[in-house]
């Protein structure tokens, strides 16, 4: 049967710090999917993040015999691996390895490689990531930083910004690899990148630097940060979760919900409306600096994640960029049918499985 035409049975599992995501497909087409939220009470039984392993592999193996579905390939959340260029990966023991060791950070997205991996085992299917946060097509002059002693790095929404890029191309009628786009990442976490044949040549990292998001500070002014280290004040562990967690939104307004902040503002208060402009004018400042990487030459600047849905703030950034290249709305970010689509990319040939 050719590969376009075989129905390949492609099952998802995307695991986040409180929850574990499933959902099964035929090929592109979402058949059955569920969220399993894990309480502190749940995970709090467990040491560090791969202590939960065993209890979200048989979570995932469960509701697969529950459903009765049968896989012919498994995708895992991609983690913080080692840098690599973007696509679909056959998960290896080095993999795995990189994961456990939690390379580049501990995170929940770390499970996914090993999770594939064994619930692949159980139904003799390929196991496979796709386009993991690590994934790095920087041009040389974006990994200057200021100091030798620090590279920048690429870490970013990759999956989602990919996708989109990859659906603008074909509503613009165009090669991917003819494509100039800005995709704005916004979501809990800020990524804004300038995308250029398909890759992500440039991008924040949302962890430590750009616009201010719902709890993250993004760029601070130098200075002042080193006196707040230095201060005498406050624990390591602080200042971390001072930049990544209760920074931005829940800074400045105590609330990491933008749906919150929007009441505020529409019950007239002020301090809201202007950290929550503030937001955007960062945002749309840090998208003009990245269009400078395409030297104004844009086909589209993409807002996408999840608070692309909110009309206030898109309209206030499209207000500010407009003028540079046609400003696209893409709400949401869809992981699980991106990683899907992924699989399926190497399941119908259209590209190879790289190896890690």
């Amino acid at each position: 049967m050719p590969s376009e035409t075989k129905k390949h049975r492609i099952f998802v599992v995307n695991t986040g710090s409180t929850s574990t995501k499933l959902a099964f497909f035929h090929n592109s087409d979402p058949v059955s999917a569920v969220t399993i939220n894990h309480s502190n009470l749940d995970l709090g039984r467990f040491d560090g993040t791969w202590g939960q392993f065993a209890f979200r592999l048989e979570a995932s193996l469960n509701w697969l015999k529950k459903k009765r579905f049968s896989p012919s390939a498994v995708v895992g959340s991609g983690g913080l691996l080692k840098p690599i260029r973007g696509g679909t990966y056959i998960v290896s023991d080095q993999m795995i390895s990189d994961a456990k060791s939690n390379l580049r950070g501990e995170h929940a997205s770390n499970l996914g490689c090993a999770l594939a991996q064994s619930i692949a085992r159980n139904y003799r299917c390929p196991a496979y990531v796709v386009d993991p946060v690590s994934v790095d097509e920087f041009e040389p002059l974006a990994r200057y930083s200021g100091h030798p002693m620090i590279v920048r790095q690429s870490l970013s929404h990759a999956l989602n910004i990919h996708a989109v890029a990859r659906r603008e191309a074909e509503k613009l009628g165009m090669e991917l690899c003819e494509t100039n786009f800005i995709v704005a990442h916004l979501g809990g976490g800020i990524s804004i990148a300038p995308v250029r044949g398909g890759k992500i040549i440039d991008v924040n990292d949302a962890s430590s630097d750009g616009p201010f998001s719902p709890d993250r500070t993004g760029g601070l002014p130098l200075q002042g940060f080193i006196g707040f280290c230095y201060s005498g004040k406050y624990l390591e562990h602080e200042m971390r979760s001072m930049v990544m967690g209760k920074g931005g939104l829940m800074a400045y307004l105590q609330t990491n919900s933008a749906k919150e902040v929007e009441k505020r503002i529409e019950s007239g208060d002020a301090l809201a409306q202007e950290v929550y402009g503030a937001m955007a004018y960062q945002i749309a400042k840090e998208i003009g600096a990245m269009s400078t990487v395409l030297k104004g030459r844009l086909d589209a600047i993409i807002l996408t994640g999840g608070l692309a849905n909110s009309k206030l703030l898109t309209t206030w950034i499209k207000e500010r960029v407009d003028f540079i290249a046609p400003v696209e709305t893409c709400p949401g970010d869809d992981e699980m049918s991106s990683m899907a689509h992924g699989a399926l990319r190497v399941l119908r040939c259209q590209e190879k499985a790289l190896t890690y």
